[in-house]
């Protein structure tokens, strides 16, 4: 099983390389069902590899000139404090056993899962589905007030269930902002990074990290975004955008369907 989750972390680089989001998603359930690290830790460890792997990509995308950073600034000052102040005061006081609906009971775990699920799925269809105001020229509109609030939705969803975002940036900066898609990656790929790395560090003090494991992981996960990041450049982005959309859809239903079922 380890060897299928290193080929894993491989792929979860990637994923972040070809498409700036996606590698959490594939992350947490990684540690969860291949390593059989409990959820809630595995959050943690899904900041590092994502934020570690993310940094990588987002090199990459600055040298190619994809990053705007007008957009990484009013995502990146809201969406850190708010995943800092979830990390370091909500996380540590939520019981890991919340309540019973009949004889099933619902934890922390159990709901981490099924939440980033179907968050992943309503992402999903937007990026299927919905065709983004395309932007014929080189200015790109950021309102300030309306890209701080959407960073504080990205730093409740990464803070509260370890999640870069990307799946969640992405769309917000093309629709919302009229990015062109290979921008919008880079830079999602930096404020993953951010937010990711800031996150990591809030949780250092909350259980022992096993290093060796952490790190092995991110590395693969780091070759992975490198070769995503050279794949892209010969793909068209609004074939990107809806791979990523179908993607996250499948990875979504399973995750569900293993909760619910196949555990």
């Amino acid at each position: 099983m380890e060897l299928a989750g290193f080929i894993a972390a491989l792929l979860i680089g990637i994923s972040l390389g070809l498409i700036g989001g996606g590698g959490s998603i594939l992350t947490i359930p990684l540690l969860v069902y291949l390593f059989h690290i409990q959820p809630t830790i595995a959050t943690g460890y899904s900041l590092f590899i994502v934020g570690i792997s993310s940094l990588a990509g987002a090199y990459t995308s600055y040298r190619k000139g994809n990053i705007h950073f007008k957009a990484v600034l009013y995502f990146g000052v809201s969406s850190i404090i708010t995943v800092v102040l979830i990390r370091k005061f909500l996380i540590p006081i939520i019981p890991e056993d919340l309540f019973k609906i009949g004889s099933f009971e619902i934890t922390r775990s159990f709901l981490t899962m099924v939440l980033l699920a179907l968050v992943m799925i309503m992402a999903s269809f937007k990026m299927i589905f919905k065709n983004p105001t395309l932007n014929t020229n080189k200015t790109y509109s950021m309102p300030l007030g309306s890209a701080i609030l959407r960073g504080i939705q990205i730093g409740l969803l990464t803070g509260l269930l370890g999640a870069g975002g990307g799946f969640l940036i992405i769309p917000v900066l093309i629709f919302s902002f009229h990015l062109p898609m290979k921008k919008a990656i880079g830079s999602s790929l930096l404020i993953i990074a951010l937010n990711a790395l800031f996150g990591f560090m809030s949780d250092l003090s909350q259980y022992d990290i096993h290093w060796k494991l952490l790190l092995i992981i991110t590395l693969n996960a780091v070759i992975g975004t490198f070769i995503g990041n050279a794949i892209g450049l010969k793909l068209s982005g609004e074939k990107l955008k809806k791979g990523f959309g179908v993607f996250i859809l499948i990875a979504g239903i399973y995750i569900i369907l293993h909760e619910l079922f196949l555990k």
